[in-house]
């Protein structure tokens, strides 16, 4: 992918995660080249890996909208991430436990604490966009101090779905959301792996069960 193509695709997703551009809003490449100020090869370039990705859907003379995600799909994004999170803060939680005077688990801990202190204090500052990939940064922090690339890599692959699904709902959840980080975070630092993976369990069963009784009808 060139720099300028990869430039749209990170801004475009971007702007689909912050709702820009809501669920079955057309995008047409004209449209694209001059919010992105770049010509129509990057545009198609970035339209194709985000049609890949599930974040566009195209349609023979109908041309490219936003895809809507179904309760299905979202629950099955769900549980992928429940078993892939449980798992990572159950692996951080030992490495606290028994690493706990390393510099590396404290700078681990900043990371930690100055992520939830940024996630509630921004529910305090209405149109505030950056909620969803603070989200997603914190889920990724510990994910990376497990220190299982494999999990990682899963992780990073529904990243930006997981993203997606929480922009939808951060008005709903927020506050509750970064009120588990929080209890999160203090499990995994005080090196307890079975109370931080329940923990864990259950965020995600809460941010999937107020999902759908947002978002099912």
């Amino acid at each position: 992918m060139s720099r300028r193509a990869d430039q749209v695709l990170r801004a475009l997703r971007a702007d689909i995660v912050a709702g820009t551009h809501p669920a079955g809003t057309r995008l047409t490449e004209s449209e694209l080249c001059e919010a992105y100020d770049v010509s129509r090869v990057p545009v198609r370039e970035a339209l194709r890996h985000l049609e890949a990705e599930g974040f566009v859907t195209s349609v023979a003379y109908a041309g490219v909208r936003v895809a809507h995600l179904d309760s299905d799909e979202a629950a099955d994004i769900f549980a992928v991430r429940s078993t892939i999170e449980e798992l990572t803060a159950r692996r951080a939680a030992e490495r606290c436990r028994t690493h706990r005077d390393d510099d590396e688990v404290r700078r681990f801990a900043d990371l930690l604490r100055e992520l939830v202190a940024a996630g509630r204090s921004g529910l305090e500052a209405p149109g505030r966009t950056d909620l969803p990939p603070l989200n997603t940064r914190f889920h990724l922090a510990i994910a990376e101090f497990a220190g299982n690339a494999s999990l990682l890599g899963l992780l990073r692959q529904i990243g930006g779905k997981v993203e997606w699904l929480y922009g939808m709902d951060v008005a709903a959840r927020g506050e509750h959301s970064w009120q588990e980080h929080d209890e999160i975070a203090e499990a995994v630092l005080a090196g307890h792996p079975r109370k931080a993976a329940g923990l864990m369990r259950q965020h995600v069963h809460n941010s999937l069960d107020g999902y759908l009784r947002r978002h099912t009808r």
